[in-house]
């Protein structure tokens, strides 16, 4: 076993709740910007302890997520030493297999990869992500009558599969990336939270 890892993402995108990617339809505005950040609660790479860092990909999806063809900025947690950031990449690239690869099967070009402070906290269902100076999200869960948190299974794509997806909404998330040429401020589009457990 080349990685074992376990903990939590959050997802913004600019699709309306929720994103119809998810159950293979195309975006809502016919492509879809969006920022994905696993954190890393526990876990090792190759033997490599890489616990309490995050990795988060800034992305344009082109079109239907099914096709592929994301367009890619990486961006590893500043306090990754560099041999922790080396790992989170190999696994990233998809080359140690596992559900980290299927994710990376559908990306076409990696613009950059890049690091920053990253700031994620998700308590009682209330979730935030920041990223250098470059993104900013709160997120809050839709819940059903019994409080508890509506989710989402069995789905055609899943960037944590195996998992069920807590259906969110970004209260407010905001982007600026020069690369993906976004200047994006939104309020109450979709966001996605859940844990993982991934081993490849």
């Amino acid at each position: 076993m080349s990685y074992r890892l376990e903990g939590r993402i959050l997802e913004v995108c600019n699709c309306e709740v929720l994103c119809p990617c998810w159950i293979g339809e195309d975006p809502d505005n016919g492509t879809c910007d969006s920022v994905l950040a696993y954190h890393f609660d526990r876990g090792q790479i190759e033997g490599v302890d890489v616990s309490s860092l995050t990795l988060a990909l800034i992305a344009h999806i082109p079109g239907n997520v099914l096709k592929g063809g994301f367009r890619v900025v990486a961006v590893v947690d500043d306090r990754a030493t560099d041999e922790q950031e080396e790992r989170i990449l190999k696994a990233w690239r998809g080359e140690l297999g596992g559900p980290m690869g299927d994710l990376s099967r559908l990306i076409g070009e990696v613009l950059s990869v890049e690091r920053a402070p990253i700031e994620f906290s998700v308590e009682q269902g209330e979730g935030r992500l920041r990223i250098g100076e470059a993104v900013s999200a709160e997120v809050e869960p839709y819940r059903g009558r019994s409080g508890e948190v509506t989710t989402l299974n069995e789905s055609i794509f899943s960037t944590i599969p195996g998992s069920p997806a807590y259906v969110a909404r970004a209260t407010r998330w905001q982007a600026r990336n020069a690369l993906l040429g976004w200047d994006i401020d939104l309020k109450n589009h979709n966001a996605i939270q859940g844990s993982f457990r991934f081993e490849g």
